[in-house]
């Protein structure tokens, strides 16, 4: 049975190819539909996609900076990551974001660590509570400074900034406004230490202010915020349990100063006026000098022209100069008597005296 060889079984015998079977009209319509949608759904995801990335388009504006962030980190280190004013591009969110900075637009943090608690509209309206005298204050929700002198003091300020590293300033920190904030409040605070109350409220009002800018600039520039300070306006006011007490102070500091200015500005009235009046008189007197001295030497100068004369005829020179000071003495006088030198006795009986009445005759 080994040696019996085996053949194999005959297959199926290959036939014509089997015909399609034609389709309805409803399938044929349902093959068109799926495919004209087909159609549609890859144009609108063209569109999708189109409108997806041109989302990607922005603008930096002429006192802007750009930074874009590529899933949170920045897609350049330093200087080469920021993107001037202009049209740029990069992807849409998630994958990239742009953080555009304003690098000159000017902005403002406020300290309030120092104040009392109260509402802008109530400032604004002037109508905030008046806390009688020996009300306590309540520290939870009133801020307040301490002074150098050991008093109370409420202080607030306002720092305007611009951001002059915006790397720094967007990627330093989680909140660099928060930062620049914690900056003025401590600035605040510490420079309240430094002045006597009567100082920040009256007396040194300037100087406090810039001692609080000058604390804050440093502390920003140690912390390297990547801002540069602009501006630090600082207000001052006295606990409002002791407003009337303080504002008599300061009514009396302003009757001290004015009294001081009036008497100032007498001082100098009649300094300038005695001074005024001592000019005119030296001014008077220096002219009065020049004229005499004028007088003096024009008359040694005439003496001196005479002398010549007097030396050659001493007599006739005197009898010259007598007759010409006779005549000028004499100008008014009509009837003119020359006595000569020699001494002769010349009686004149000009008038005649009435005669005495003869006593017989009465």
């Amino acid at each position: 049975m080994d040696d019996i060889p085996l053949t194999p079984k005959p297959g199926p015998l290959p036939g014509p190819a089997p015909v399609e079977t034609p389709l309805d009209a409803s399938s044929q319509a349902l093959a068109e539909a799926l495919r004209s949608s087909f159609v549609i759904v890859k144009f609108v995801m063209l569109v999708l996609v189109a409108v997806f990335l041109a989302s990607g388009f922005f603008t930096v504006g002429p006192q802007q900076q750009a930074i874009i962030l590529r899933f949170g980190r920045p897609l350049a280190q330093g200087q080469q990551g920021l993107l001037g004013p202009a049209l740029h591009w990069s992807f849409p969110y998630p994958i990239d974001e742009p953080v555009i900075v304003s690098i000159t637009g000017l902005q403002q943090v406020q300290s309030s660590v120092g104040w009392y608690a109260t509402t802008r509209e109530k400032e604004l309206a002037g109508n905030e509570e008046v806390i009688p005298f020996g009300t306590p204050m309540n520290p939870v929700v009133d801020g307040y400074a301490i002074t150098a002198d050991t008093n109370i003091v409420h202080v607030r300020a306002t720092l305007t900034y611009h951001i002059s590293d915006p790397i720094n300033y967007v990627f330093g920190f989680v909140n660099a406004s928060n930062a620049v904030r914690n900056s003025l409040d401590n600035a605040l605070l510490y420079a309240a230490s430094r002045f006597k109350v009567d100082d920040i409220l009256v007396r040194d009002v300037f100087g406090f202010k810039d001692a609080v800018q000058a604390r804050a600039t440093r502390l920003i520039q140690e912390r390297h915020l990547g801002v540069t300070v602009e501006e630090c306006v600082v207000r001052s006011k006295p606990p409002r349990q002791l407003q009337a007490a303080f504002q008599s102070v300061i009514d009396a500091e302003l009757r001290r100063s004015k009294l001081i200015a009036e008497a100032r500005g007498y001082e100098i009235q009649t300094t300038n006026g005695a001074g005024a009046d001592a000019s005119s008189r030296i001014k008077l007197a220096e002219a009065e000098r020049a004229r005499f001295v004028d007088d003096i030497s024009s008359r040694a100068k005439q003496f001196q022209d005479l002398l010549p004369r007097y030396d050659e005829n001493p007599s006739l020179f005197a009898q010259q100069r007598l007759a010409a000071t006779l005549g000028s003495v004499m100008t008014n006088v009509q009837d003119k008597i020359f006595l000569p030198e020699k001494r002769q006795e010349l009686r004149l009986m000009l008038n005649r005296p009435p005669a005495k009445p003869n006593e017989g005759n009465q």
